[in-house]
């Protein structure tokens, strides 16, 4: 039966049936009866096994092949029309060429397999910053992550109405799963998202990266708003006021521990509270009253589980608790649970590892859990949500944090001058690389805004717009940081104790903001008096603490060295802006 009367929808959806042939197509109206007889489906032939449903009620186990376990970047592709669009950061190829390439590929690939029509919404149905998908898949898994992490089902129809024709087209089939012909192919002018011959989360849930980043970053240009790789969180004082921030990391640096940080106690006994309102992705637009006001367009967490644990991330865990889907991770078959590496210091004894082989997690020396493997958790269940997270008119925007992973060039934490050098600041984020992408670890890696694999369109342009939006902002901008919580002594131990202490920057920050603190001028930017971060509480110096603020004029000048070449690859769409701010800093170094 079909959800909608949308001749779009319905023309495009009978283009794609005749492209890929199902033996039935299944609308999904995201009730709890459907969805119920899914996963007993998913269950009866093995696609997911069910855990204990009294310790972790309705969560599911799922495992990928060893060759479809992370986001491919090297098969990943902006198919724009003019490869000048692309830019030189993405992988392109001529639509022309990639829809017939993929669409051999396509061809009854469906024949024997049910096609399951997905709408749903990125972002809360009834608000304007909302978008909605269409995604037809053959995959039960993909589905099921889907109802978690979007508003899924016939309201999303709703939400597009009956005659639009502003929705993604999303078409994925796992067809055999051969990772030579993987593609992952975002058409960005035809609004449209092709994914095949992967099962892997972050490469079929075309709603995430796929849509509400690629897709929606180009969309976000044209339209005049921003589709951002941010978390949202708000900090209550105890007068019950909230102030909202916006943070940039790639991943593995932290995001998803300080999206739900917990207050450190001189910060609890005071009755501050942290609000989580997104882990990973922000929609960002300018209000009616001038601010910059964000939606998280999403409505789980697709979460890293190695190394979470009760101390790293409690309110995470605690996600996970019920109705979640793991991924590649180890099974514990005595108490018929979940393990991975972090998660406590017993590992199991009789359990089976993310390939399915028998495990014995107290004698191998195979992990039992993929570094990648994953959790798929509704918001709702996350003890620090915001009460704000279905606010169709989202949360006005305070503070922009960039981050990376850096063991010695940048400090603790320092303030832009100003919204152009705040976009410059964002353009030089810089790395040392993670599991979370296939290819090397720890090798300095050049990531602009955290957006670097996700950029729908020309990065040149992308900081461009990061420029007229300031302009469109003008005193009413956000005030931009950069925060590094990753600095390390000589031995590689980290220096700054991180976590819920991460706290005591962002309220710095905040007191910024505000106007309430004072700030120490540098090379780089704005910093804080060393005596402006508290450190009640903390077995750290006041000495170390001028050490984590410390600027290595040497190192950055080196960095400078970096910048220039990074900034090279994008020739004259590089916005003059940035060009002036480098040589500025590069000026007040000497």
């Amino acid at each position: 039966m079909e959800l909608t009367k949308n001749p779009n929808v319905l023309k495009w959806l009978e283009e794609m049936t005749a492209l890929v042939k199902p033996a039935k197509t299944v609308w999904i109206d995201g009730s709890a009866e459907q969805l119920k007889a899914l996963r007993d489906e998913a269950i009866a032939t093995g696609e997911m096994e069910e855990l204990n449903q009294e310790k972790l009620p309705g969560c599911l186990l799922h495992r990928t092949r060893p060759s479809d376990v992370a986001r491919v970047e090297g098969r990943t592709f902006i198919c724009s029309r003019r490869k000048e669009d692309a830019g030189p950061t993405n992988n392109w190829e001529d639509p022309k060429v990639m829809y017939e390439k993929l669409g051999k590929l396509y061809d009854g690939v469906m024949k024997d397999r049910t096609m399951y029509v997905i709408p749903y919404s990125m972002g809360p149905i009834g608000s304007e910053f909302s978008k909605v998908g269409v995604e037809l898949t053959d995959s039960i898994y993909v589905v099921l992550n889907m109802d978690i992490m979007t508003r899924m089902g016939k309201d999303a129809f709703k939400q597009l109405g009956d005659e639009s024709n502003d929705f993604v087209r999303g078409l994925h089939s796992k067809a055999n799963i051969d990772e030579n012909e993987r593609y992952i192919c975002h058409f960005p002018e035809d609004n449209t998202i092709w994914s095949i011959n992967s099962a892997y989360g972050g490469n079929v849930l075309l709603g995430k990266k796929c849509f509400a980043l690629r897709i929606a970053s180009y969309q976000g240009k044209n339209e005049g708003w921003m589709a951002e790789h941010m978390l949202i969180l708000g900090i209550e004082n105890p007068k019950g006021e909230v102030k909202y921030i916006c943070a940039a990391f790639p991943s593995a640096c932290g995001k998803t521990n300080l999206a739900m940080l917990i207050p450190p106690e001189i910060y609890k006994k005071k009755g501050y509270k942290v609000w989580t309102v997104g882990d990973d992705i922000a929609w960002l637009r300018q209000g009616p009253d001038g601010r910059l006001w964000a939606i998280n367009p999403e409505n789980g967490f697709f979460g890293v589980a190695p190394g979470t644990n009760a101390k790293s991330n409690f309110n995470a865990l605690e996600s996970t608790r019920k109705n979640t889907i793991f991924t590649n991770v180890a099974h514990n078959l005595d108490d018929n649970t979940v393990w991975w590496e972090g998660l406590d210091k017993n590992p199991p004894k009789h359990a089976v590892d993310w390939k399915g082989n028998p495990w014995d997690g107290t004698a191998s020396t195979e992990k039992g859990a993929h570094p990648n493997s994953r959790f798929t958790a509704p918001a709702i269940n996350c003890p620090c949500i915001s009460p704000e997270f279905n606010n169709p008119n989202g949360v006005p925007i305070s503070a922009i944090v960039f981050g990376g992973r850096r063991a010695k060039t940048a400090p603790l934490v320092y303030q832009a001058r100003d919204w152009q050098h705040g976009v410059f600041v964002g353009s030089i984020m810089a790395s040392e690389t993670t599991a979370a992408a296939s290819g090397a670890v720890g090798v300095v890696r050049r990531d602009p805004m955290a957006m670097l694999p996700f950029c729908g369109y020309h990065m040149g342009d992308y900081f461009g717009h990061w420029l007229e939006m300031g302009k469109k902002l003008g005193d009413k901008a956000p005030k931009i940081f950069n925060v590094n919580w990753f600095r390390t002594d000589d031995e590689g131990h980290f220096i700054w104790p991180g976590f819920g202490d991460n706290m005591r920057v962002l309220m710095w920050i905040l007191d910024r903001c505000e106007g309430k603190a004072d700030a120490v001028e540098t090379p780089i930017g704005y910093e804080p008096k060393p005596e402006d971060i508290n450190l009640e509480g903390l077995d750290l110096s006041l000495d170390t603490l001028k050490g984590l603020l410390d600027v290595d004029k040497p190192l950055w000048k080196e960095d400078v060295k970096g910048i220039r070449e990074f900034y090279g690859k994008f020739g004259d769409r590089l916005p003059k802006e940035l060009a002036d701010e480098l040589n500025k800093l590069d000026k007040n170094l000497d």
